[in-house]
């Protein structure tokens, strides 16, 4: 029996996309083959993954001068590939710090850039706020300001885009893309790691403007340069082709579901109804802001924490899994992506008031 998955990534996939995945696993479209078979230069292939950026570009209604690129490495591997594609090594950035992730691509761009400007840090609140909109001034100068607009580890969402002006303006959006429709051209660059929103780990989408390509630093592997990628449509080397097979059946299955408006709406009110079991309790509590609470992913605690690997054992009994929350904040943690149904978060909040009612 499948369990709801509450994990953080990799996470839960539409069962639809599992069971399609499932039939053509020793014969993938008529070919005798599976397609992590196939060769990445035939024909069959090369149409999958035209589809499937085609089918990408027509959910985010990605513009016609931005690139979009499938590569390998995660999002982790963009903390580098950025600043070499983006920056000079003498330059200067712009950086937002909300969380474990931001501090990770701030990290890695100390290493790669003479002068990283963090213009935000959110560690007063302990990451559980965003900066204030007219708090993010862009530098002068600066060849980029990046922010990761949903801290999976923190349960932080920035309830708005930033405004950067000139500065080309760079998103980690790993646990929120696909999440609600998106307006791409207030982007220089987005990337998200797959494991979340998109398909299996061991895939990342980068989606940049063209005017940002072709001025990778001498020096830069041409695995991590955005135009070699690009030049090649992502398969300089050959691609993780299962990952990318599953990412397009996730594209199909959330065209299916009525695109990204139908996908936000159902995400919002799947949110709303976990914060409302948690802020009507006085048994479990949130500690992230109201105003920028994460759609995707919503740490809580419990009043006494000695109850934790309680709460832990029975919720896997009653089939919810996953709920630990990560290792560096503790408490509980569920994250409630795309292909997690409303019925999941319902039997979720069922279990937590009964709980409750156990133990409180």
């Amino acid at each position: 029996m499948r369990v709801y998955n509450f994990a953080a990534g990799p996470a839960t996939l539409p069962v639809e996309v599992l069971e399609q995945a499932r039939a053509e696993l020793t014969d993938w479209d008529g070919s005798g083959m599976s397609v992590m078979e196939v060769s990445h230069r035939g024909k069959p292939f090369i149409g999958l993954a035209e589809q499937a950026e085609a089918d990408l570009r027509e959910l985010l209604a990605v513009p016609a001068n931005y690139r979009v690129l499938f590569l390998q490495g995660g999002a982790s591997a963009q903390f580098s590939a950025i600043p070499l594609n983006l920056a000079a090594a003498d330059g200067s950035v712009d950086y937002v710090n909300t969380g474990a992730w931001s501090k990770k691509a701030i990290g890695e761009a100390r290493r790669l850039v003479a002068r990283v400007n963090v213009i935000a840090d959110e560690a007063a609140s302990k990451y559980t706020t965003v900066p204030a909109r007219e708090a993010l001034r862009p530098t002068a100068g600066a060849a980029y300001l990046h922010y990761t607009p949903n801290e999976t580890i923190g349960g932080v969402e920035f309830p708005y885009v930033p405004d950067s002006g000139s500065v080309p303006l760079v998103a980690d959006m790993s646990s929120t893309i696909l999440s609600r429709p998106l307006d791409v051209a207030r982007f220089g660059l987005i990337y998200a790691g797959a494991q979340k929103n998109i398909g299996p780990a061991g895939l990342v989408v980068v989606i940049v403007r063209e005017d940002l390509i072709g001025h990778a630093r001498a020096g830069t592997p041409a695995l991590y340069d955005y135009k070699a990628m690009a030049d090649e449509g992502s398969m300089l080397n050959t691609p993780p082709t299962f990952a990318w097979y599953l990412a397009g059946l996730t594209f199909k299955w959330l065209k299916a579901q009525g695109g990204l408006k139908v996908i936000g709406a159902r995400n919002e009110a799947k949110a709303q109804l976990l914060y409302q079991a948690i802020d009507a309790s006085g048994f479990y509590a949130n500690p992230v802001a109201v105003n920028c609470r994460s759609w995707m992913n919503v740490p809580f605690t419990l009043a006494d924490a000695r109850l934790d690997p309680v709460f832990l054992a029975e919720a896997r009994a009653a089939g919810l899994t996953n709920l630990e929350g990560h290792r560096s904040v503790g408490g509980m943690r569920a994250s409630i992506y795309n292909a997690m149904p409303l019925a999941g978060v319902q039997a979720l909040v069922q279990f937590m008031q009964e709980f409750q009612g156990r133990h409180g």
